[in-house]
């Protein structure tokens, strides 16, 4: 991976990943800090509709934190990455052990995320997530074919 890559990682990921996390046990705001508040900005969430614009988007990682508790595991698993000039982005894996309005459960989405570098900070201003073809709906039972 190119050194412009791998420093955004490097300075994206933790704080992301802590982010994710924070969601997943109801907390919204850590999301909310990492993602620009200057339209445009854009969500298309695996279980919402899209979102387009700050007020809508900040909204949905509300609603988004409402529905989750108890996050035991989340991991990124980061299949490609770039960065160039003020503009970067991630495609990869989540991996999730949450409960889902009460429900224990594991899944998998694929994300995409782009970013924009303001005043010196990369921001998110996209993300479009959703489960891969082979990934049973949240709740059902995982089988041996959807390890990852």
């Amino acid at each position: 991976m190119p050194a412009p890559a791998e420093s955004f990682l490097a300075d994206v990921l933790p704080r992301q990943t802590a982010a994710e996390q924070a969601i997943h046990r109801g907390d919204p705001e850590p999301r909310t800090a990492l993602w620009s508040h200057a339209d445009p900005v854009s969500l298309f969430g695996a279980w919402l509709p899209v979102r387009t614009g700050w007020p809508d988007v900040s909204a949905a990682f509300k609603r988004v934190a409402a529905q989750f508790s108890d996050s035991r595991g989340y991991r990124f698993e980061v299949i490609a990455a770039g960065a160039s000039g003020d503009l970067a982005y991630t495609i990869g894996f989540e991996h999730n052990t949450v409960s889902v309005n009460g429900k224990p459960t594991t899944y998998t989405l694929r994300a995409t995320h782009v970013y924009r570098r303001e005043d010196s900070e990369w921001k998110i201003v996209h993300r479009h997530a959703d489960r891969p073809p082979d990934e049973p709906e949240a709740g059902e039972p995982m089988t041996g074919t959807h390890s990852r």
